[in-house]
């Protein structure tokens, strides 16, 4: 859970931020009939060179307009709902089996979602359970009981106040598990929230202190002293926004990689004693800590001082609301979906079935994949996947040796790291057991509590043991795939391995265009802009001659360059350096998934199939993976926190850099698509 998305700090993911297809997709892949590139979904009234996104999605846009209960609606939608209702049935099934082993994954599971949907029970609990949670935090005394109860927070993996807080691989010395300390403090998505006072930003601050100031009132604070209370917590939480980072910076290994001794990094935040800090976080032994930004905590350090504790009571029992908000009764859960529709434009909330499945396997995902894999997972996708790696891999073997901007020396070192790829499919070899996590049918948020601890101390447990690179961090279900600079290895989880991405009756145009393209994606992420700074063995360490880094720093910028052109909503671009990583990953995963699906039979032949030539069909079905609708809240959001491009920009962006994209439209100069070829951008 918390402690999780940290670590996933250190991944390269395929999306933006886990089985029923429906209506007529759904029918046609029950009779074996899927055309897979399906004309009704397309507008061939648009030429391709001038609007690729309509040509190939356009009919299906018009039809599919974003649901109520979401926030966007497109391919990876349609396929996450079909897993979501998938684990739906798994769970209604575990829930209702009587018969179920004590301790059995199924009785684990199903004792788990049948508390989260004991409405009755969690409504007449309302919020009895951070009862004295609140009273604690509320009753800190000085600054050294501020310390120790954001301290007790972080040690429950209840809350995360004032820093954030993981353990993963040092980045210089990967087979080290080191305690690592990043900026946060903060709730809203991104400091620019609490910087910037446009129109568009003023109107989501104002729909956070009014969560703020709800959720106090909610706990029987007087309406005059909760507004108080937001005032005190937006305004010091702006002050730590004010000490972070930006986004883009943070892209940057080497500026986040900052080592200190604990002793040394004390000296530097005189107001927090770190080895104590430390030792209350349960971590005892460790004399070395990584920083992102070590001036944060010079910051922080500050603002233990100069705050009055009557401050940091308030931020503190906000910290323990916020945190609590989702699991408590529906008055707090209605504050929370008001807080997050207005960032997100959602306009219903998520059915509560949904939410608890999601929230089941974000606690419980190896117990619950266990049961996913054996009833939506097949053998032979896993072989056929393989099968694709193997074909990735010699595609961009290939590709590096036939650069021309990289030397010969540059080239030997880019081989090694790419046949040094760790690949991983489906499902974990060596499952969690989740031993110690007790799990109760009738107490849902103490189930939500105890997830979170056992989370925590296994997170914690790593320290001093050496680097389980069995571990997973997605769980079978989540229809997404990623990169891990410091494992180097590549991962799909069972999740994704479905159409629009892969079938096993689908021709090699369709499968390369859709999961070939995000197996290219996730080794390009080893030669993105960042990953591409972690040699083979996944340690932070340049393997470049400098020349070569400057060729291949300057062909980044002109990509940087090309999505920065591309306008979201009214005045707002894609951010060309923030989604630079994602964009590397496209362009050089699809033009490897090309090159490999040359290698096979319909990749040699013209012969078409539903009108279309295996070239036009492969890259019509990765234009089909990115098609979907979004509100304009939500596509507001994704450009300042989001480090990927669009989808519409996503389905362009790479294929115009692609000589073989035009040649299978007959994309002429004057079409509004068209770049020169001198003009297009080639990296990987």
């Amino acid at each position: 859970m918390k402690s999780m998305s940290n670590w996933k700090n250190h991944l390269r993911l395929l999306l933006f931020g886990a089985a029923v297809l429906y209506g007529a997709e759904a029918a046609a892949q029950d009779k074996g009939e899927n055309q897979f590139i399906d004309k009704s979904n397309m507008d061939l009234s648009v030429k391709p060179g001038n609007d690729f996104y309509t040509y190939a999605s356009g009919t299906w846009l018009e039809n599919n307009p974003v649901p109520a209960k979401e926030t966007r609606w497109g391919s990876f939608n349609l396929l996450r709902d079909f897993n979501i209702n998938a684990v739906k049935d798994i769970l209604n099934e575990a829930a209702a089996n009587k018969k179920a082993a004590p301790g059995s994954a199924e009785k684990r599971v199903g004792d788990f979602y049948a508390s989260a949907m004991d409405s009755v029970a969690i409504e007449k609990a309302g919020y009895s359970p951070i009862k004295a949670d609140l009273k604690r935090a509320g009753a800190v005394k000085d600054a050294k009981g501020v310390l120790n109860e954001v301290a007790n927070l972080k040690a429950t993996g209840f809350a995360s106040p004032m820093f954030g807080f993981y353990v993963g691989q040092d980045r210089k010395d990967v087979n080290n598990m080191v305690p690592q300390l990043s900026q946060g403090g903060t709730t809203l998505p991104d400091r620019d929230y609490y910087l910037k006072d446009d129109a568009r930003t003023k109107k989501i601050q104002e729909a956070y202190k009014t969560y703020i100031t709800t959720l106090f009132t909610l706990t029987g604070v007087p309406q005059a002293k909760a507004q108080q209370n937001t005032e005190t917590i937006f305004n010091l939480e702006k002050k730590m926004a004010e000490a972070q980072m930006a986004r883009v910076e943070m892209r940057d290994p080497y500026k986040t990689y900052n080592k200190f001794a604990v002793a040394d990094f004390s000296k530097t935040t005189p107001n927090i004693d770190w080895k104590s800090m430390l030792s209350k976080m349960k971590v005892t032994g460790e004399d070395t800590i990584l920083v992102n930004n070590p001036k944060f905590f010079t910051a922080l350090n500050g603002l233990v001082k100069e705050t009055p504790v009557s401050d940091w009571q308030t931020y503190l029992q906000w910290n323990v609301l916020k945190s609590s908000a989702p699991y408590l009764s529906s008055p707090f859960v209605d504050a929370n979906f008001a807080y997050t529709a207005a960032l997100s434009g959602q306009k219903v909330q998520t059915p509560r079935w949904q939410r608890m499945s999601s929230l089941t396997d974000n606690a419980i995902g190896e117990l619950l994949g266990q049961l996913y894999v054996q009833k939506h997972f097949k053998p032979e996708a896993k072989a056929r996947m393989n099968d694709m790696i193997s074909n990735l891999i010699k595609a961009y073997e290939i590709r590096i040796n036939n650069l021309d901007w990289m030397s010969a020396e540059t080239k030997e070192k880019a081989l090694a790291k790419l046949h040094a790829f760790t690949p991983k499919v489906g499902y974990p070899d060596k499952w969690k057991t989740y031993d110690g996590l007790a799990i109760s049918r009738k107490s849902f948020f103490q189930n939500v509590r105890n997830a979170d601890q056992w989370s925590y101390n296994d997170m914690v447990s790593q320290l001093g043991k050496p680097v389980d690179r069995t571990k997973w961090g997605m769980t079978p279900p989540t229809v997404n795939a990623y990169y891990s600079p410091v494992m180097n290895e590549i991962v799909f989880p069972a999740g994704i391995l479905q159409f629009p991405f892969f079938d096993p009756n689908a021709d090699d145009a369709v499968n390369y265009g859709g999961i070939g393209a995000v197996i290219g994606h996730e080794i390009s992420h080893g030669f993105d802009d960042s990953g591409s700074q972690y040699d083979k063995d996944g340690t932070l360490r340049n393997w470049w001659t400098s020349e070569d880094m400057a060729r291949f720093k300057e062909k980044a910028q002109a990509l940087a360059t090309q999505y920065d052109a591309y306008t979201v909503l009214d005045t707002i671009h894609v951010n060309g350096k923030l989604t630079l990583g994602e964009n590397i990953g496209d362009l050089g995963g699809l033009n490897a998934a090309y090159e490999a699906f040359k290698m096979t039979e319909q990749g040699k032949s013209n012969e078409k199939i539903d009108g279309f030539t295996p070239d036009q069909r492969f890259f019509l079905s990765w234009a089909q993976v990115w098609r979907g609708n979004i509100l304009p809240e939500s596509a507001a959001q994704q450009i300042v926190t989001d480090p990927h491009s669009p989808g519409q920009y996503r389905t362009i962006g790479a294929p115009v850099n692609m000589d073989a994209w035009y040649e299978a439209f007959n994309v002429q100069p004057g079409d509004a698509l068209y770049k020169a070829p001198e003009d297009r951008i080639r990296i990987w």
